[in-house]
Formats: structure tokens, C-alpha cells, sequence
């Protein structure tokens, strides 16, 4: 009888959302193929499809997404930062940590700008006939604008018209200075905390009631790409995938590795032997939030780091603390430029590395959110979100990925901060067999 009605359960499990993007996928795909080689031009599958239902259903989903971004990130940004108030408690060691994600993630970006541009995933194939205006015209608002005053642009003078305005680093601003605020004044403001809470809720609600619909955005966009491109379209996925999977190692394995070393003083191969099996089972559940348990143990038991450190820095890293989603907004920034034939300049990419660095605070909590502060970003320089489309079908792909360089990132945070404040057993992270059963022991011998 427990047997049946496990079947009855298995039969009743819907199918996951993330498998239905990767059928849109494949389904646009095939359909743009067969469109493009085999389906002559034609008033019907030009006019009715690619230019008619096509265009209307991809169109569509990238306005319900962009529609979603500026009340979700001034929401989710307000409510992250006024959670760090317990930052006055732990006092130095607050600050450092903050310091240290929010350089961590500026380095993170700078590294996926820096492989991309090496790899140029997007050249070769052009795509600016796909994008309703001018795509060279996109980006050009910022191009004759100083470091300097794109840097002064970022305070606004009227902070009602940049929400309406959709201009991102104000509307961040703004936002991280309004949870702030929230922070100190605590108690005296809990009407307008539980306000932003609760608003937020709706916002990730809103999300993912918007993403049920994605499956029909990507079949539609990559339908109409793959009919007017055919297979040029295969190598820049794959040169894009190629950019993150390079990116997303250099982050864990040389940087994070590097500052272990030099600030801590502390032998990198023990901490990736003995952090290894968390970041498996960050690989394989794709959620920051889920590991956050696994994460703090491992700290305490092979790492020898005080639970009062791990217990602030975790939770706060799976919050504010997003390099491997820096890093794949950096390289999708570069790989929609060139496919779409725009020059960026200096400003542009400072601007890219300011907008995800201080977007982080705002992405975690909702699958699929790093789409939408992608979106974000891409507004924030005039990048077409018509790119999205080709990224967001291979991006569960990259999300294991990214997942278990988030961790690692905030891992490597919890562990310097703690060596520094002198909350850590230095002997217990030496020790190849602390927090080890006999058994495991055994095994490891």
C-alpha cells in the first residue's frame, strides 16, 4: 500500500520549471533550424511567425521581466541592508566581512570581463537585425560621460524619478541608503521594515508566477534567432559557457585560494580538500540557502572556526555575498555586445562591475532572480535584453556551477575573518582528520 501510493506521489510531481526552459530550448531551436533551412521565405513564416507570433511572445516576456526589475531590486536591496544591523554587534568583524564580499564580487566581475573579452564568445555572428532599434545607438548614452561623473550620477537628485526612469545605480543607491537607515533606527521603523518585507514577498511571488512563462519566452526568442541565423548561433552558446565554466574556476581556485593565503596564512590545498565535500553538495542541490547548515558544520568541525564568526558571516554571504552570479552577468554583458555589434568603453564596464557588485545584495532568495538583476545590468549600460534569451536556456546549466562558487566565496570570507579576530583553531584546520568519524578516517588513510 506505501509502495502504490509513493508511485501515486512520483505520478502527481509536476513537472520541474527548469526542465520545461530546456524543452522550450531545444523545441525554439529545432523549430528555428527547420524554419531557416528547410521552410522557404514566405509572407506566412515570415509575417505570421517570425515577425508575428514569435515576435510577440519573446517580446512580451522580456516586457513582463523588465517590468518586474526596478520594485524587485529596490525592495530586495532595502530588505538586505537593513538586515545587516546585527553588523553592530560583531563591530570590526562585521565590517571586514562586508569589505570583503563586496570586493570579492567587484574582482569577480573584473575577472568574467577580462576571460570574455579574451574569449570573445559573441563574435562572429551579428544579430543586431533581431533588435527592434538601432543597437549601436543602445549603449551610447554613456560613452562621451567621464569616470567622474558617471560615478556623481550614481547619487540621485530625484530619487521618485530615477525608480520611474529605471536608472539602476540610483535606484540602488537609494536603496541600500534606505535599508540602512532601517537598520539604525530598528524598532522605531517596524511598520516600514515589515512594509519592504512583505512588498518583497510579493515582488518574488510576482517572479515566479512571471517565470511559468519562460519556457514560452525562450521557445519564442530562439525560434525567431534560429530562423534568421540557423546554426551560427550554436558556437557563441558555446563559447559563452566556455567563459563562465574559465571564470568561475579562476574565482575559486586562484583568487579565493590567493587570499587564503596571503590573509590568513593558511595552506589552500587543506582547505579544498577538507571544504571539497561541501562544495559537491552545493553543485548538486544549486541552492546557496540549503547549504548554509552543511557549510557552518564543516567550519567548525575540519576548519576549526568559531561558530560566533560562521554563525554572522553564512547566513549574511548566502544573502549579499553572489560572485558566481557576478561573474556570469559579466561575461553575458560581453557575450550581448558582440553579438549585437556594441562598442563598450571604459564607463561602460565600470559601470557593469559598480551595478552587479552592488546588485548582489539583492539576488538571492528566488530562483532564477540572477536572470532578472541581469536584466538590471543590461539596462544599466542600454544592452538589448533580446541576449537573455540565448542565456537563460543554458543557464541552469551554469547555476550548479555558480552555486558552489557562492559558498566557497563566503567560506573563504568566514575563514579569514575568523583567523584575524583570533576565533579560529589554527591546529583543527592543520589536522587532515578533525571532525572526522573512525570510519571516515579509515577511508581517508
Amino acid at each position: 500500500m506505501a509502495e502504490k501510493e509513493i508511485k501515486q506521489e512520483k505520478e502527481k510531481k509536476p513537472f520541474p520549471l527548469t526542465k520545461w526552459i530546456l524543452v522550450g530550448l531545444a523545441a525554439g531551436i529545432v523549430l528555428g533550424v527547420i524554419f531557416h533551412y528547410l521552410v522557404p521565405a514566405s509572407p506566412i513564416r515570415d509575417d505570421i511567425f517570425v515577425n508575428g507570433i514569435f515576435y510577440f511572445l519573446g517580446q512580451g516576456f522580456i516586457r513582463l521581466m523588465q517590468m518586474l526589475v526596478v520594485p524587485l531590486v529596490f525592495c530586495s536591496i532595502v530588505c538586505g541592508a537593513a538586515s545587516m544591523g546585527d553588523v553592530k554587534t560583531l563591530g570590526v568583524v562585521g565590517v571586514k566581512t562586508l569589505v570583503f564580499y563586496l570586493c570579492t564580487t567587484a574582482v569577480a566581475v573584473s575577472v568574467a570581463l577580462g576571460i570574455s573579452n579574451l574569449i570573445n564568445p559573441g563574435l562572429g555572428v551579428d544579430m543586431a537585425s533581431l533588435v527592434a532599434s538601432d543597437p549601436s545607438t543602445l549603449g551610447s548614452t554613456s560613452s562621451n560621460t567621464t569616470v567622474v561623473q558617471t560615478i556623481m550620477n550614481i547619487i540621485p537628485t530625484n530619487p521618485v524619478a530615477a525608480l520611474a526612469n529605471g536608472d539602476m545605480l540610483c535606484v540602488i543607491f537609494f536603496a541600500l541608503f534606505v535599508g540602512i537607515i532601517i537598520a539604525l533606527l530598528g524598532r522605531h521603523v517596524d511598520v516600514v521594515h515589515r512594509f519592504f518585507e512583505q512588498f518583497n514577498d510579493i515582488m518574488m511571488k510576482m517572479t515566479q508566477l512571471v517565470m511559468y512563462v519562460a519556457p514560452i519566452g525562450v521557445f519564442a526568442l530562439l525560434a525567431r534567432t534560429f530562423t534568421n541565423i540557423g546554426f551560427d548561433a550554436f558556437l557563441p552558446m558555446i563559447k559563452y559557457m566556455g567563459s563562465v565554466l574559465i571564470a568561475l574556476a579562476i574565482q575559486a581556485f586562484v583568487v579565493y585560494m590567493l587570499l587564503l593565503a596571503v590573509f590568513a596564512r593558511l595552506n589552500p590545498i587543506t582547505f579544498i580538500r577538507k571544504f571539497w565535500s561541501v562544495m559537491v553538495f552545493a553543485f548538486s542541490t544549486a541552492t546557496s540557502n540549503a547549504t548554509i547548515p552543511l557549510n557552518m558544520e564543516t567550519l567548525d568541525q575540519r576548519m576549526g572556526v568559531d561558530r560566533k564568526i560562521s554563525s554572522f558571516t553564512i547566513p549574511l554571504g548566502a544573502t549579499i555575498n553572489m560572485d558566481g552570479t557576478a561573474i556570469m552577468q559579466g561575461c553575458a554583458v560581453v557575450f550581448t555586445a558582440q553579438l549585437f555589434g556594441m562598442q563598450l568603453g571604459i564607463v561602460e564596464y565600470l559601470t557593469v562591475i559598480a551595478t552587479a557588485t552592488l546588485a548582489s545584495i539583492g539576488t538571492a532568495g528566488v530562483p532564477s532572480v540572477g536572470l532578472i538583476t541581469l536584466s538590471m545590468v543590461f539596462n544599466s549600460i542600454g544592452l538589448p535584453l533580446e541576449g537573455i534569451a540565448l542565456i537563460m536556456g543554458i543557464d541552469r546549466i551554469l547555476d550548479m556551477c555558480r552555486t558552489a562558487v557562492n559558498i566557497t566565496g563566503d567560506a573563504v570570507c568566514t575563514t579569514i575573518v575568523a583567523k584575524q579576530s583570533h576565533y579560529m583553531n589554527v591546529d583543527v584546520y592543520n589536522d587532515p582528520h578533525a571532525g572526522l568519524d573512525l570510519s571516515e578516517i579509515r577511508e581517508s588513510a
